[in-house]
């Protein structure tokens, strides 16, 4: 487990999040500085403007370092699926030593990628497995120290557009950073909200921000699909203000204060069914609008949203597979009503709303929706990784295995009540403790000499 000093970025629709973070002594993500910033020189997923959004970047890291005095060693900032592509490929090698080590591995992705027909002007963001497989053994999850002679692997590939992959990195040099990795936005969410049991399953994630909408869909651990939708919550402002004749900012406090999915009770008399909004253009004057009215408008963006995301589901034949249900986040999933609405749409599929685990630090909330991604790339970066995969740079991200130490006194008693379970076995044939197969037992001169006479006797009976 890398215990280097990281700087992780969310580019978001709405806002820039920028978090520096390394690992404790016990494992633990240690935050040590945050900043956020608002999103400019970037829309729907796509940098617009490079000297706007590097500042805009900037801004958020400055305001992270401001709380710490670590050197950064390493960075890793999201990427939106706006301009990825997916796709599939298979990769083989043999085995020549009979065990499958980390070297056969890294030989097999490298292999599959080499096999896959990737577009000329998009570069590789991941090389994700789907599953391996060892001989004649099928959808091996971890292949490594297994006995074998052929090692095979099925892959799923995210590429990105590689002018929109240099336009980041210019807006990162630009504000004094060197990048270490993408990560796909979309992936990262997954990582921040699915545990093992969804992973094994088959889940999709679906994060509403802003201006965009990213997918992702899980089965048996690995990842199988992602999608783009460019449309996010500001369309829901939007709307509301073209429809009402309101300003954008009036638009936007209806949907935070009234935005609802649910149907208005006739029955109670002290709701309020009407509200006071100004007009666009003429904003001392007011006109009363119902709040079925403004209902209507949000509902009906809503659903586009969710009925194109099932049917992009549906065309990929992935809506099939989805045993442990979607999960919603991002900041249109604090809408109320989404998951009743979701329901709907998706005809039986268990729904969920769900928030990133809480990172606890003194500067930040994580329990968010809106922190998904962030949280995500901490995990990507920091955490032991799920599987083996290869990462934007072509390197083998490692499956790495945490070993807990015990202690000193915990040993010593374990100790003695293994040589009084000896103690009390002598006599019985009952089995003793199973003996720890991976150390070779140790010999007196006496029984080397016997077990050699031994040898040189059976081999004079041979001859």
């Amino acid at each position: 487990m890398s215990n280097k000093t990281l700087l992780a970025i969310d580019v978001g629709s709405t806002s820039i999040t920028a978090v520096i973070a390394k690992n404790n002594p016990d494992g633990k993500i240690n935050i040590l500085g945050t900043g956020t910033s608002r999103s400019e020189g970037i829309n729907k997923g796509s940098i617009t403007n490079i000297e706007v959004a590097s500042k805009a970047i900037k801004k958020a890291v400055n305001i992270a370092r401001g709380s710490t005095s670590e050197v950064i060693d390493s960075s890793v900032i999201s990427i939106s699926g706006a301009y990825t592509k997916g796709l599939r490929s298979l990769g083989s090698v043999n085995v020549p030593n009979g065990i499958i080590t980390e070297t056969e591995i890294n030989q097999v992705m490298q292999m599959a990628l080499y096999n896959a027909t990737i577009i000329p002007e998009y570069e590789v963001v991941h090389v994700l497995p789907i599953f391996f497989k060892v001989d004649d053994s099928k959808d091996v999850e971890n292949p490594l120290n297994m006995n074998g002679s052929r090692l095979e692997v099925s892959v799923y590939i995210v590429t990105a557009k590689r002018t929109a992959l240099t336009n980041v990195k210019s807006a990162l040099k630009a504000a004094g950073i060197e990048l270490t990795n993408f990560v796909l936005d979309g992936y990262a969410s997954a990582i921040s909200l699915l545990d093992e049991q969804q992973n094994k399953f088959g889940a999709t994630v679906i994060n509403i921000g802003g201006t965009t909408t990213e997918f992702v869909s899980y089965k048996g651990s690995a990842v199988v699909y992602n999608g783009f939708i460019p449309v996010g919550s500001n369309h829901i402002t939007n709307d509301l203000s073209v429809m009402l004749h309101t300003p954008p900012n009036a638009a936007e406090t209806l949907k935070i204060k009234y935005g609802n999915l649910l149907k208005l009770s006739d029955s109670d008399e002290l709701s309020i069914k009407k509200v006071k909004i100004p007009r666009i253009g003429d904003e001392q004057s007011t006109t009363e609008v119902s709040l079925d009215h403004i209902q209507t408008i949000i509902h009906a963006r809503v659903e586009e949203v969710l009925v194109l995301i099932k049917n992009k589901l549906k065309n990929s034949g992935i809506q099939e597979n989805i045993g442990a249900g979607i999960v919603i986040t991002g900041g249109m999933s604090q809408l109320s009503g989404i998951k009743e609405l979701a329901m709907r749409v998706f005809e039986n599929i268990p729904i969920k709303i769900s928030n990133p685990i809480n990172i606890k630090n003194g500067y930040m909330n994580f329990d968010d929706p809106t922190m998904s991604t962030i949280v995500g790339l901490l995990f990507y970066s920091l955490y032991e990784n799920r599987t083996f995969e290869l990462d934007s740079n072509k390197n083998l991200m490692k499956k790495a295995v945490k070993k807990e130490e015990i202690p000193v006194s915990q040993a010593t008693k374990q100790t003695v009540v293994k040589e009084e379970k000896v103690s009390e076995n002598a006599n019985t044939k009952e089995p003793l403790e199973k003996e720890d197969t991976t150390r070779l037992p140790t010999l007196s001169k006496k029984d080397k000499g016997r077990g050699m006479s031994r040898f040189w006797s059976k081999v004079s009976e041979w001859f």
